[in-house]
């Protein structure tokens, strides 16, 4: 499969799941929005769950990275959180399908795929656990339960893949701040709160996404 049609088939899987989920999704409505034959789709994409896992596995591997880039060499934990967040806003934004996908499908994977998912996603997670107890630690943030803030935190963050629309009052670096700001107030962090620059944010999904 060329490049071409292999990206052709992983946006018209990624609509398809976003939109009817994973399991309302027929391989033949798959290759009839990919413009392909079933026959030719299952040769070349393997199972359903082949294409569900690489489109997970590719999104999580990219945020691991960009994660990893945003926070490297950071010693301050608070703006560790707010490039975590701003980077986790931004992309959910601008990658709303895909990311609806990542979030909302992981209990359509058999156990055996799950597990591989699931380790990623908890990579991941670990930027943003890291970050709040070395805020904790240093008595910058107080959150009444670290593990709870940094579960609320990626909810309020990632529910923004489910509204946002560039036609809105707000551009997306004026809700990536706004989300910030909330953010670390529900960590306690002390007032008054240093503006934080999305700078290095976009240059790292740039590398990352090439976008």
């Amino acid at each position: 499969m060329s490049q071409t049609t292999a990206r052709r088939v992983r946006q018209a899987a990624i609509e398809l799941f976003a939109t009817r989920g994973f399991h309302g999704t027929g391989i033949r409505d798959l290759a009839e929005a990919a413009g392909l034959s079933s026959a030719t789709l299952y040769h070349y994409m393997g199972t359903k769950e082949d294409l569900l896992v690489s489109i997970m596995r590719t999104s999580l591997e990219r945020l691991v990275t960009a994660a990893k880039q945003v926070t490297s060499d950071v010693p301050d934990p608070l703006d560790r959180v707010s490039r975590l967040v701003a980077l986790h806003v931004l992309t959910h934004a601008s990658q709303q399908l895909e990311t609806r996908v990542v979030d909302g499908e992981i209990r359509a994977l058999s156990d055996a795929r799950r597990s591989e998912i699931i380790a990623l996603r908890d990579e991941y997670e670990a930027f943003w656990q890291s970050a709040i107890d070395d805020g904790c630690s240093r008595g910058l943030l107080r959150p009444s339960s670290r593990r709870v803030a940094r579960l609320a935190l990626l909810e309020m963050c990632s529910g923004i893949s489910r509204w946002y629309s560039p036609d809105g009052p707000f551009t997306l670096d004026d809700l990536a701040c706004r989300y910030v700001e909330m953010a670390l107030g529900l960590l306690g962090a002390t007032d008054p709160l240093p503006k934080r620059e999305l700078g290095p944010v976009h240059a790292v999904m740039a590398a990352v996404w090439g976008d």
